[in-house]
């Protein structure tokens, strides 16, 4: 080949190389963008676990304004507690997860917050379906799982996705939840030792009645001042029959 022609030949391979990159790039725009969780050394049955979530905007005229999680198996809603996040967010929990909410992001501003979640399950690895709304209401659906949904070129929706060491020697699993159940009062030395307890008489916080009180709450000279009044009339009304009967 004369050297003109060789020339000619790097030169158009190079300005196809440059022609490749650009539309690589240019295509690989929308790819970049991702929804992520990350916990350094996070292992199984890990308790008060720190979960940093990143979720990047891929909205050229919206702002994000919510982030809704469905949770894994294992974790439950009343498992996490909201750390911090963007300014005004709040944190709320649904029948599935949670989801942590306010007013719209900048532009193009990535959302970003972190939870504590109470223990981690022992799994190797847990999985954060999220749904990211916009405030024009479009919404990103980070569901897919490693072996589903895309292209095939990484141009898919990836689920965040957190990989778990194996758990610490000794750690257990803690009850999910407060059994709620009453405690029980320890017995006393004198019940522990079998010796009879004697009741002691607690003071009633009514006043013992007065003694001249009946069961009804009158005093007992009223019926007796009663009763002395009938027998009285009843005694008069006899002995003014009788003295009329011997006058006549």
């Amino acid at each position: 080949m004369h050297r003109p022609t060789l020339v000619r030949s790097l030169r158009l391979s190079g300005a196809l190389s440059v022609v490749a990159f650009a539309v690589a790039v240019a295509t690989a725009g929308p790819a970049v963008a991702h929804a992520e969780v990350e916990a350094e050394g996070a292992r199984a049955l890990e308790q008060n676990v720190e979960l940093t979530f990143f979720a990047e905007s891929e909205s050229s005229d919206a702002g994000v304004s919510k982030l809704e999680v469905i949770l894994p198996k294992g974790i439950t809603p009343s498992d996490i507690t909201y750390k911090e996040g963007p300014a005004g967010w709040k944190f709320a929990t649904t029948s599935r997860g949670y989801t942590v909410s306010g007013p719209k992001l900048a532009v193009g501003e990535d959302a970003e917050y972190v939870v504590t979640v109470r223990q981690l399950p022992d799994v190797k690895s847990l999985v954060f379906k999220t749904l990211q709304s916009y405030s024009d209401g479009h919404v990103d659906r980070w569901i897919e799982l490693e072996d589903t949904g895309g292209d095939g070129h990484g141009h898919g929706h990836p689920a965040p996705r957190l990989d778990l060491k194996p758990a610490a020697d000794g750690a257990t699993l803690v009850s999910p939840s407060p059994t709620g159940k009453p405690t029980t009062a320890a017995p006393s030395s004198d019940t522990a030792s079998g010796a009879p307890t004697t009741a002691t008489a607690t003071p009633s916080a009514k006043p013992a009645a007065d003694s001249t009180e009946g069961d009804d709450g009158m005093p007992i000279a009223v019926p007796l001042g009663v009763g002395a009044a009938v027998l009285l009339l009843g005694g008069g009304a006899w002995w003014f029959r009788s003295r009329r009967s011997g006058s006549a």
